[in-house]
């Protein structure tokens, strides 16, 4: 059940609102926090039941691991052995489903083993269930996790907003949240905050990032074909389709969240203005950026070493980030990308070098749109093609009539300038909601909220990019 879909903006998330503030009234808070995990299980399970056990058992064996954690805090060998079997079984459960296959692939394409590659759907969410939950299990160790009950940890894991596609949430962001009595209560305020996000996402994805969609999703179908323009169209189309489609779906997943009482951490800040690399990963999925640094690049060594020790703790942070994302060469490159320029940003500016602004933000897109052509693409054939053809290395793109692959191609640019320009000038949604009194910011939320549900209807979505990691 997709956010954009009919069924959660008109069925699935109205029931489950009335039946939380209903519950919490007539009957009390656990039975309406209880009501909540329901709701939530049923919207994991709506998508592929046989995948809830899974997530049901993560959430049970997790617990008993953080509870076996805590109650030997005095015992700081034993603990850490437990902590250690916990987060092992984490991985295990992730490698399994995540990158057996490619595992299985690349062994049997180096060395010619013939192993059976593994063929299962990936279970949804898995990634950032699991990961949400080591955090847990870490920061129960280092005694910074408070106990809470079952139902409370359910929640905090479970919790639908966030529950398929982040933010990662930190549990001392979430569990106080839901241990207060005011959330019990419907406020006016928080619904209206609720919708005009949600409203904002809602568009982002619908009316602009399924728009490039059509063209990135063609260029990459047919990449033999393009032409140089026809592949810059495709390329820059996938970097605006990403932007807005996960944008729009964090924006929804904030906003749903705060119908409830529920504040989610900031997880974009306009990325696509950073002016450094450095700038970038501090303003793109903010949550993930925070957890590859508190929980492997800071245990790896972080910062505090010799200059080459920092270098290698930064590539194999981000090397494993893009393995996050997904059981492929492709996005292990793409994490490479960005770790070496990362690394060449601490070089320059320990050198205490800098760039003009407008150069900066320059040099900055330009590395993120083109790593981005490693992430869409199925391979790194594809992906070593499309830049070949980008760039005017390929004689065949030069010469000769080739079959039209991007309709409109005119419309399209037109499209991604006003997209860039947007990005660069207009506010971002966290800017525009932090008060939303002025009644033209209702009116702006209602007209972006009713234009994205007739779009909806009119042509439905079924699509959101980071479902697949």
């Amino acid at each position: 059940m997709l956010f954009s879909s009919p069924e959660f903006i008109f069925a699935f998330l109205p029931l489950s609102l009335l039946g939380y503030f209903a519950i919490a009234r007539l009957i009390g808070g656990r039975a309406s926090l209880g009501w909540l995990v329901l709701c939530s299980l049923f919207f994991y399970g709506y998508w592929r039941l046989e995948y809830l056990p899974l997530l049901i058992g993560s959430i049970l064996g997790n617990y008993a691991f953080a509870a076996a954690i805590q109650a030997r805090q005095g015992a700081r060998r034993t603990g850490f052995a437990i902590l250690i079997a916990g987060i092992a079984a984490n991985l295990a459960l992730l490698g399994y489903f995540k990158y057996a296959g490619f595992f299985a692939e690349t062994a049997n394409a180096a060395l010619g083993l013939g192993i059976t590659v593994p063929q299962f759907v990936l279970p949804l969410a898995i990634s950032f269930f699991t990961f949400q939950q080591i955090t847990y299990l870490v920061d129960s160790y280092k005694r910074e996790a408070a106990r809470g009950s079952l139902l409370h940890y359910a929640v905090f894991v479970t919790f639908f907003p966030q529950l398929i596609a982040g933010p990662i949430v930190h549990h001392k962001e979430m569990m106080p949240q839901f241990a207060r009595a005011a959330i019990l209560r419907l406020r006016s305020k928080n619904l209206l905050a609720g919708l005009i996000i949600f409203g904002l996402g809602l568009f982002k994805k619908i009316g602009i990032a399924d728009s490039f969609a059509v063209w990135a999703d063609a260029g990459y179908a047919d990449h033999t074909q393009l032409t140089v323009l026809d592949a810059w169209i495709t390329t820059f189309s996938y970097t605006f389709q990403l932007y807005f489609d996960f944008s729009g779906y964090t924006d929804m997943a904030i906003g749903a969240a705060r119908m409830f009482g529920i504040r989610l951490p900031l997880n974009f800040q306009s990325p696509y203005k950073a002016v450094s690399i450095q700038d970038f990963w501090r303003r793109w999925h903010i949550t993930l950026s925070r957890f590859l640094r508190d929980y492997l690049f800071i245990p790896l060594g972080g910062s505090r070493r010799r200059e080459g020790r920092v270098a290698a703790n930064l590539m194999i942070t981000f090397l494993l980030g893009g393995l996050w994302h997904g059981a492929g060469w492709t996005f292990v490159l793409w994490g490479g990308i960005h770790g070496a320029a990362l690394v060449i940003h601490r070089i320059w500016t320990r050198a205490g070098l800098r760039l003009p602004r407008a150069l900066g933000w320059l040099l900055t897109f330009a590395v993120v749109h083109l790593s981005w052509v490693f992430f869409r693409a199925e391979d790194l054939a594809q992906a070593l093609d499309i830049l070949t053809i980008m760039f005017g290395l390929d004689p065949a793109a030069m010469a000769g009539p080739r079959h039209v692959v991007i309709e409109g191609a005119r419309t399209a640019g037109r499209y991604l300038l006003l997209a860039l320009i947007g990005v660069l000038i207009l506010p971002n949604t966290y800017q525009f909601t932090r008060d939303i009194r002025p009644l033209y910011k209702t009116l702006v939320g209602a007209v972006l909220f009713g234009a994205g549900c007739i779009l909806m209807l009119v042509s439905r979505s079924d699509v959101f990019l980071y479902f697949n990691f």
